[in-house]
């Protein structure tokens, strides 16, 4: 497989209910294997490896690990040894990495990395970051979309002039335990649905501001991609809940930003061929032969929302099934960026990540024990394997009710997630404010003079179609991406 350019990544971790490769033939045009209604592990490793993203373990499950009788959170100010700025001190980058126990497991430890805003620090909000898959480490994006540094091809380090850091104090988590650098010695410490992860989350905010109790009062938003569309709106809900309770730190949550992201399959699922169909991927005969499959496909995805378990795995082999179908008609593209031809079986390589945050000096610097950075994990992925088609949109119009902001972007060339699905969701979506948010105008959104978007909005739900963009805006489109996040949590018009 061919190095991408730098600008080049996999559209997140998505590895996700989409592709799951079986054969060489197949690589070529991205076909999809149906022969299973499962996901064996040996396809998921197929996937990674091909990504140039498979390391020697796909979770980090250590022995003989001393359990401790509390939760606890480590951390230590960092500063990167391929970091050349020679006035940028610990104190001035404001750089940290930590562990925290998760107190509801055996003896897991998640670990994230906090960067402190280079704007003001003491007022600007408290953005985290999650990252989709599932099982998908946050310093993917951290890297390659909008963290502080981007990764040079000799693996030095680069300021990123358009980081989410320019506005926010961010946080990059390795969710659910197992991804990245977070680990545990029992595997019964993998999680298998969004809810339980969402435990986990819960308790490490708590930690984070009770370490942190300066940046309680800022504003807190949850921000991420792709499967991050399930993690999102259940995490916040959690939130929600567990503010009710006196006896917990209060969580400032503000709002909500989804990016191409996953939440309603029954609806997005079907999307995939309309938009395929509208930019001229495939036939209007090939469509029309789509019609039972689909329909099909829908139905398993609803008995999947109301069973929980038998019909989800089915369910993923009928959409693997119609999206393989739709890659063949539209030959090697990139389905992140059909704009682009796939350079390898997946389209881009990001494997510099893994070469970066594997050397000893990195994992010294952060505070890493000796285990080696799981980029994508297999073994999370096929653990959530009954969570994939579940509609987290429903959790939405109660969060709105509640007052929380959300924002749903999505880069316009992305196949796999795309803006036509996201649209629909939203619309279809039972609110106090659905009729007003279906009739409001599509506007420009304008950067720099120049049209960057299309947006749509009604009270506290936001819609934004990114031009010139793929599943992954901030790396398309960074200067766009930061000041649409910048505006939307000013309460500004885009």
């Amino acid at each position: 497989m061919q190095p991408a350019s730098s600008n080049g990544f996999l559209s997140l971790l998505l590895i996700f209910s989409f592709p799951i490769f079986s054969t060489a033939e197949n690589r070529k045009v991205g076909k999809f294997s149906s022969s299973s209604a499962e996901f064996p592990r040996t396809q998921v490793e197929t996937i990674i490896r091909e990504l140039n993203l498979f390391p020697e373990l796909n979770v980090n499950i250590v022995e003989n690990e001393p359990a401790d009788p509390e939760p606890n959170l480590v951390e230590k100010h960092f500063r990167f040894p391929n970091f050349s700025d020679s006035g940028a001190t610990l104190q001035k980058l404001g750089h940290h990495a930590g562990y925290f126990r998760l107190p509801h497991s055996r003896s897991a430890r998640m670990f994230y990395f906090f960067f402190e805003s280079r704007n003001n620090r003491t007022t600007d909000p408290v953005v985290v970051w999650l990252t989709g898959g599932p099982g998908c480490s946050g310093s993917l994006a951290l890297f390659y979309e909008n963290g502080p540094f981007h990764l040079a091809d000799n693996l030095s380090l680069i300021w990123n002039d358009f980081s989410w850091d320019k506005v926010s104090n961010l946080i990059y988590v390795d969710q659910p335990m197992g991804t990245g650098f977070s680990y545990s010695s029992s595997r019964g410490d993998i999680r298998g649905s969004t809810e339980a992860a969402g435990i986990d989350f819960y308790d490490f905010l708590q930690a984070f501001f009770r370490r942190h109790p300066q940046y309680a009062k800022n504003e807190f938003y949850i921000t991420g991609e792709s499967y991050a569309g399930h993690y999102i709106p259940a995490f916040s809900l959690r939130i929600q809940r567990a503010n009710k309770n006196e006896k917990s730190t209060y969580i400032n949550i503000k709002g909500l930003v989804i990016g191409n992201g996953m939440i309603n399959p029954e609806i997005q699922y079907k999307a995939h061929a309309d938009y395929a169909l509208q930019m001229k991927l495939i036939n209007q005969s090939y469509y029309n032969g789509l019609s039972n499959s689909v329909s099909l496909c829908q139905k398993l995805v609803k008995l999947c929302g109301k069973n929980g378990s038998l019909t989800c795995p089915l369910a993923s082999r009928f959409r693997n099934s119609v999206f393989a179908g739709i890659l063949r008609q539209a030959g090697d593209i990139n389905y992140y960026d059909i704009r682009k031809r796939c350079e390898g079986p997946l389209c881009y390589d990001f494997s510099n990540v893994e070469k970066f945050l594997n050397q000893e000096s990195v994992k010294k610097a952060v505070g890493v024990r000796d285990i080696k950075f799981v980029s994508c994990s297999s073994v999370v992925h096929n653990a959530m394997t009954r969570d994939l088609m579940k509609n987290y949109g429903v959790h939405i119009p109660a969060l709105l009710q509640e007052g929380l902001k959300l924002f749903i972007y999505a880069g316009e060339y992305d196949l796999i997630c795309n803006w036509l699905g996201n649209l629909r969701w939203l619309t279809a979506m039972k609110w106090s404010g659905q009729k007003n948010f279906q009739s409001a105008p599509s506007i420009p959104f304008v950067v720099d003079g120049l049209n960057a978007g299309l947006t749509k909005r009604h009270g506290r739900l936001t819609f934004l179609k990114v031009h010139n963009a793929g599943h992954m805006v901030p790396m398309d489109q960074p200067k766009v991406s930061l000041e649409m996040l910048r505006r939307w949590m000013r309460g500004q018009p885009l």
